[in-house]
């Protein structure tokens, strides 16, 4: 089954709808899906609920959908490199959900794997913690969060096969082979289109049974954070 489609726009064809839950990969600015975020921003959908671990930067990755107010609320972890998602939080005209950066990982994962919810010692006695079913396992207090499915999956790998089996490159794999599985249709944007069994079994991430649609993009690969030093003398 040949899964490519010609750009981001095909990709996303007759899967987007108002309201919707979207799950996306990447770790700030490293392995995410640039081109079909920016391809949502473009179908004007809105309402948009967002599982991602944070919000990307004010001009680029999720934060395009966010100056664009396309997101009505974020399921996320770390949110402290966009002002305007701070703009909206603050101004009440965001919601969120804030999860520690484990158990969001936890969550996507369980969902891809129909696991209805689990229990973890983290964010006890926390706000976190707050309206959640607690339980005592050998003598240790434990919380109940919940499996994330979503309506759709957008992830960033670095190369595919037309059946989409995904290949991974180093720490941009973070989040992506997770989201991948827990949302109802995936579709992921790659850097490399290979033959049909060019990828040994044994190097695939996540197997193409998980994904619907690939599409070849282009990458930015912004540095979020750029630090340098002094030249030695």
């Amino acid at each position: 089954m040949n899964k490519q489609f010609a750009d981001a726009a095909a990709a996303l064809s007759g899967l987007l709808h108002d309201g919707m839950t979207i799950a996306a990969g990447g770790f700030g600015l490293c392995g995410i899906p640039e081109n079909l975020i920016a391809a949502i921003r473009d179908s004007g959908v809105r309402d948009l609920t967002i599982i991602s671990n944070n919000a990307g930067v004010d001009d680029f990755g999720l934060g395009l959908l966010l100056a664009s107010r396309q997101v009505r609320k974020m399921i996320s972890s770390y949110v402290g490199e966009n002002r305007e998602f701070e703009r909206q939080y603050l101004a009440g005209e965001l919601e969120l959900e804030f999860n520690p950066q484990g158990t969001l990982a936890e969550r996507i994962r369980a969902g891809g794997a129909g696991i209805a919810g689990f229990y973890t010692r983290t964010g006890v006695g926390t706000l976190v913690a707050a309206g959640k079913d607690h339980k005592v396992f050998k003598g240790e207090t434990f919380i109940l969060e919940t499996g994330l499915v979503a309506d759709l999956s957008i992830v960033k790998a670095w190369k595919a096969d037309p059946w989409g089996n995904l290949v991974f490159r180093k720490s941009a794999r973070n989040f992506n082979p997770m989201v991948a599985t827990c949302g109802t249709v995936c579709v992921a944007e790659v850097e490399e289109i290979v033959a049909p069994q060019a990828i040994d079994p044994d190097h695939v991430h996540t197997p193409g049974v998980y994904v619907d649609r690939v599409v070849r993009g282009r990458f930015e690969k912004r540095i979020e954070k750029r630090t340098t030093r002094a030249e030695a003398p």
